[in-house]
């Protein structure tokens, strides 16, 4: 069984592209989340969204970029910047010993362009071969994998928000059981209004218009609903004793993955399903919960999902009180790519010497009372963290993380 080494990290999203900038924005505690005036105009009942801006091209040209839609162009970007992170050449990068593992479970907006033009020109012919591409879920492995010409596994995972966790994990179980040397590894969410207008019918967001920054509320009595967002996250991971080899800069060690599902309801996660996975990425990395010192965690800032997430972490941790402190509080809900920019963020908190606080929390729920929620910007770097993601069908990913 082999160690496995996180080398580089790469971020897209609402709260920038630079780790630098990243990094103040979550000691800061600085929200990313914004009124979307095209959501307004179309009669959202919330048009709050995590909001990149758009026109990144990351370097691609016309003809490499029709085959991608916007999310797989940030993973893309996000790839680009881990790998450089990381200093990995090109002959480490391109054999049969590397290879692609995102998470995403959806592409909207490339189908609905198709249909879009079927019905204005009469014929399919005019909908253009890229649009093939574009329109699979598997569409960010397949163009990276032809960009970086990686000749290893190549998949994408589609687990709903627990999509990117599961992408990292099993990355990581690749690596420790001999399968591959490195792998690239994250998750990717479009942001647009076409993929979130059926979660918004169903009353599923944050109302909070007056106050887009205050609007999601992890764990706090108030909250209502979550916020959508998106981007892409990369991570490098690399054989520990290789990496060492090559002298690359060992950011920290995914430690424990562990996976489990809930059995019952689509959209009601239940009071034990999280807690199996928790149990299990401790066990497979040898640690024990007391040795925990941050849990990043899952919540949404949904009514049932924080209380069963809440529950879970007190069982899970009884009377050693981790700190704890949901990331959403400033992104919002990255969706598919959740689980894996949670490692990219964890990774920014340890490299950079803090632990980032949950924003907007004034008064825990009841289930939430007793957990050590972080409220302020914690002045010291994590060295031992528990990852939580959580999706629709009652699927839960945890990853434990270890920092030098």
């Amino acid at each position: 069984m082999h160690r496995v080494a996180i080398t580089g990290v790469g971020i897209v999203s609402c709260l920038g592209r630079e780790l630098d900038t990243v990094a103040d924005a979550l000691s800061q505690g600085r929200s990313g989340i914004v009124v979307d005036p095209q959501r307004v105009e179309l009669g959202f009942r919330s048009p709050l969204t995590g909001a990149i801006e758009g026109g990144l091209t990351a370097g691609l040209s016309r003809k490499q970029r029709k085959t991608m839609p916007e999310f797989a162009i940030w993973a893309y970007a996000s790839a680009v910047d881990a790998l450089a992170h990381a200093g990995l050449d090109e002959a480490q990068i391109q054999n049969e010993y590397t290879g692609l593992v995102y998470g995403c479970d959806s592409s909207c907006i490339a189908a609905i362009e198709q249909v879009e033009s079927l019905r204005k020109h009469g014929e399919t012919k005019a909908i253009g071969s890229g649009q093939v591409f574009r329109s699979m879920t598997s569409s960010v492995t397949m163009n990276l994998n032809t960009l970086f010409k990686t000749k290893g596994a190549c998949w994408t995972l589609s687990s709903a928000c627990s999509s990117g966790g599961h992408a990292v994990g099993q990355a990581a179980d690749l690596i420790r059981f001999g399968r591959q040397e490195r792998i690239i590894c994250g998750g990717a969410q479009e942001i647009s209004w076409e993929s979130m207008c059926s979660f918004d019918g169903l009353g599923a967001f944050s109302t909070r218009v007056d106050d887009p920054a205050g609007a999601c509320r992890p764990f706090d009595a108030t909250r209502d609903g979550l916020v959508p967002s998106g981007g892409a996250a990369s991570i490098v991971l690399e054989r520990y004793d290789l990496a060492q080899e090559r002298g690359a800069t060992i950011l920290g060690e995914v430690r424990g993955y562990g996976f489990s599902s809930d059995g019952a309801q689509l959209s009601v996660p239940t009071e034990e399903g999280l807690g199996r996975a928790m149990r299990a990425a401790l066990a497979q990395g040898g640690i024990a919960a007391k040795e925990i010192d941050y849990v990043c965690a899952h919540a949404t800032s949904t009514l049932a999902g924080d209380v069963a997430e809440a529950l879970n972490i007190k069982r899970m941790f009884g009377g050693s009180k981790p700190p704890v402190s949901s990331l959403k509080s400033m992104t919002g809900h990255e969706l598919w790519m959740s689980g894996a920019s949670q490692v990219v963020y964890a990774t920014i908190m340890a490299q950079y010497g803090f632990i980032a606080p949950n924003i907007n929390f004034r008064c825990a729920c009841e289930a939430a009372q007793g957990l050590n929620i972080v409220r302020e910007t914690i002045p010291h770097a994590p060295t031992k963290v528990l990852c939580n993601s959580a999706g629709f069908g009652g699927t839960n990913s945890s990853l434990v993380l270890s920092y030098p």
